[in-house]
């Protein structure tokens, strides 16, 4: 089988031959059908300090399954996150991260909907907003962001307010639902919002925190860091909650399938749509990459085997 591998920080990204690898207990093989890549994919390649396997969400049918499996077998299809290598023509998946796709829905669908989804929603949920709530969701235009700003809508958001790396994405985050659309670089993030959702993370998350009204709440989930001075959340009384979704699906397995089956809801009913940006052939991974890094991206970029 081919699959996505580099040997040093940076790239390149090459294609390799590899075996095909067996699935071990609790895991599915599946040949997958749609790739997701993600920011914290590339960063890897760009800042990890030794070479890791290029995981990703992933949208495929199984073809074989370990020992102790039961909620799959042989033909079904699935999309979830693999930790292993998951720039591949097959890969390895686990039961416990592993959904169901329902009826005819498309792998590359499924491949943007599931894993983007349930960090926006997981996020969104860390949030505890209450219905008429104005939020502010940072990367608007990501794969994620773009649909925490549909779910926000959902939860009965008041106003939505999306923020962006350049004003030329401004009419993609209205067209989700948002009121009102601000770049990072504004003088003004406008009037204060209940709780802000913050996927960029690093010098960003002390505007984000500035964007609060007293007593707002920053859901921090990105991979980027930052630092947060303590007087800032002391004086208006302000939260910061960090969010991560592995320690739900590790810790949480009742709540990720309630999450699970709440987007494929929401999916079904029409009231979330995932949107592609681009498809690359998995032989051009490093273009996909370089869409992400550009931040140039309108929804999920994928890749197809």
């Amino acid at each position: 089988m081919r699959r996505i591998r580099y040997e040093s920080r940076g790239g390149p990204l090459f294609v390799e031959e590899a075996p095909l690898p067996e699935p071990g207990p609790g895991e599915l093989l599946v040949r997958a059908e749609a790739i997701g890549v993600t920011l914290p994919v590339v960063r890897k390649v760009t800042e990890a300090a030794e070479p890791v396997p290029l995981g990703g969400e992933i949208a495929g049918q199984v073809v074989a399954v370990g020992e102790g499996v039961t909620r799959f077998g042989t033909g079904d299809r699935v999309t979830g996150l693999c930790l292993g290598h998951g720039y591949a023509d097959v890969a390895l998946l686990h039961e416990a991260v592993a959904s169901p796709v329902p009826g005819d829905t498309g792998a590359v669908d499924a491949v943007a909907l599931v894993r983007s989804g349930l960090v926006a929603l997981g996020a969104l949920e860390a949030a505890r907003p209450q219905p008429g709530e104005a939020t502010l969701v940072t990367a608007a235009a990501s794969g994620v962001g773009h649909l925490a700003v549909q779910l926000a809508r959902t939860r009965g958001a008041g106003r939505v307010v999306g923020a962006v790396s350049d004003p030329s994405k401004a009419g993609f985050v209205r067209a989700l639902g948002a009121d009102h659309v601000i770049s990072y670089g504004d003088g003004s993030w406008g009037t204060p919002v209940d709780y802000v959702l913050d996927a960029v993370g690093g010098e960003l998350l002390t505007r984000a925190l500035h964007a609060l009204v007293p007593e707002g709440r920053l859901v921090a989930y990105s991979s980027g860091g930052g630092t947060i001075q303590a007087y800032d959340l002391l004086v208006d009384a302000k939260s910061v909650i960090g969010f991560q979704m592995a320690r739900v699906a590790r810790g949480k397995p009742e709540l990720y399938e309630q999450w699970r089956e709440e987007l494929w809801r929401l999916f079904a009913a029409g009231e979330v749509k995932p949107v592609v940006h681009a498809e690359f052939a998995l032989e051009d991974a490093a273009r996909a990459h370089a869409e992400i890094e550009a931040r140039v991206n309108l929804g999920k970029v994928v890749l197809i085997p």
